[in-house]
């Protein structure tokens, strides 16, 4: 299998986690498996009987080497603070690849933990099946992101509304320490045990700080800037993460738990797909300003490390955040412009794509295809863009496109690069998950491999290019 783990936070103190087992499951099933992510961590399971596989992805049996924690992390959700951890997963440890890439194995609905509270730590197929088609997905479309390696049935049925088939997910990330492990620590207030969560991630993510005068303000810096890139990447392909809570934020910058998450059809800055957010917290519009408002709890965390003055540190944390606004602006313009096949800057361009997106709100035109139309792609032709509006509009970009001696091929190759031409539309995923449910993998297949090429044009596809109107008031739920 080659397997090959060196569990470096296992070795942390107690205080960082609980050594658990997984619950063993009564009837493991492999459902599917990531062969490309199987090749990719340089792992062979060609010579391994099927039900070994099932037994090894339910975590009834374990690899050699691995060694089951949860993690215990904290985080603001939905605004409010609360002491948590890993409820229904379990980290079996950190595999190398031969090109020394440290990669977390964790099973997600793998039971019980001392973090459970009163859940059952198991999860449903569908929900499981769900994460690994979209994360999956996110990776396609150039979007830092955990990443799905298996999904397996238990054989045993999970209560929520109704009994579930019960499942598990086996998550792969560069590591799932979040700024509500720091929120965790810092709440115990234990000044050495945050030094070493903070030596720890700089060691593991960001080794360039570890010289640093100042590694918790550097740290910051650069998790700004990593954070900033996730959510235009997000906002760039209209994904709604749906619950940014602070443990749902990643110190390495991928994007983490995909629960009640969806991408956007008709443009609409206030869209919420989560059933939860009654408030529309976690909107598409909200996502940079959440981001911002998490990054500030995760430099409250940092503030012994700033200064030894208190008043000075905060001052330090303060103007860093504050930067924030400005480095957001910029990298989105700069996405838009590349959207749009703009070459350079021109000082009308933000006018240029908020009109744009003024006139897509004002005539629920579907994101994705809008741009799809533009690049001239005829799968994306419709009545809507006949409107005089949006001819005015087109011919003022045109007249931009000219700029900085831009050309058509240069234009249609930039917008190529980062407008997808299909994306996880949001009644497919439900359709081949209902499917999935009956045991028919056929329709999530078939979706799954087109999702791959989301920049490619690909044959007989049509049919997965089109909202559908009659979900117009599509909710998803987190699945626990």
């Amino acid at each position: 299998m080659n397997w090959n783990f060196d569990n470096s936070y296992s070795r942390l103190s107690d205080v960082f986690k609980e050594h658990i087992e997984p619950i063993a499951v009564k009837n493991p099933e492999l459902v599917l498996m990531n062969k490309d992510l199987v090749e990719e961590l340089n792992l062979d399971f060609s010579k391994i009987d099927k039900n070994v596989l099932a037994a090894l992805f339910t975590g009834n049996i374990l690899p050699e080497g691995s060694n089951a924690i949860a993690q215990a992390y904290a985080g603001h959700q939905f605004g409010h603070f609360t002491m948590l951890g890993d409820g229904r997963a379990v980290l079996i440890g950190e595999h190398l690849t031969k090109n020394n890439e440290r990669y977390d194995i964790q099973f997600k609905g793998s039971g019980k933990t001392a973090f459970s509270r009163n859940g059952d730590g198991r999860a449903a197929l569908g929900p499981m099946l769900r994460e690994y088609i979209i994360s999956e997905a996110m990776h396609h479309l150039n979007i830092p992101s955990t990443r799905s390696l298996a999904v397996a049935k238990t054989g045993e049925e999970i209560m929520r509304e109704t009994p579930l088939q019960g499942a598990i997910l086996t998550r792969v990330a560069s590591s799932h320490i979040r700024v509500g492990t720091f929120q965790y620590v810092a709440a115990r207030n234990k000044k050495d045990e945050l030094e070493i969560l903070l030596n720890y991630v700089i060691k593991r993510h960001y080794p360039k700080l570890i010289n640093s005068n100042n590694k918790a303000l550097d740290l910051l810096n650069v998790l700004i800037d990593k954070q900033i890139d996730l959510v235009v990447n997000w906002m760039r392909v209209g994904f709604i993460h749906g619950v940014m809570n602070t443990d749902n934020m990643t110190i390495s910058g991928e994007t983490i738990d995909y629960g009640p998450c969806a991408f956007m059809d008709t443009y609409d800055p206030k869209t919420v797909f989560s059933s939860i957010d009654k408030m529309g917290r976690y909107a598409y519009c909200n996502q940079p300003a959440i981001t911002k408002w998490n990054l500030s709890r995760f430099a409250e965390c940092l503030i012994p490390f700033i200064d030894q003055d208190e008043n000075k540190a905060v001052k330090s944390a303060t103007e860093i955040i504050e930067t924030f606004g400005k480095k957001y602006e910029e990298k989105w313009l700069k996405m838009m412009r590349t959207k749009l096949g703009l070459l350079g800057e021109d000082n009308k361009d933000k006018f240029l794509i908020v009109d744009l997106l003024t006139w897509m709100h004002q005539n629920k035109a579907d994101y994705t295809n809008t741009f799809c139309h533009l690049m001239n792609l005829k799968d994306y032709d419709d009545e809507l863009y006949k409107d005089d509006n949006f001819q005015k509009w087109k011919k003022n970009w045109l007249e931009r496109l000219k700029l900085n001696n831009n050309t058509q091929e240069n234009y249609t190759k930039l917008m190529r690069s980062v407008n997808p031409l299909v994306i996880p539309r949001n009644h497919k995923i439900e359709n081949a998950l209902e499917k999935a449910n009956d045991s028919n993998l056929k329709p999530f297949n078939k979706l799954l491999e087109i999702l791959k090429a989301p920049y490619e044009l690909q044959e007989n596809i049509s049919d997965y290019l089109k909202m559908d109107t009659s979900f117009k008031d599509y909710k998803t739920f987190c699945g626990t």
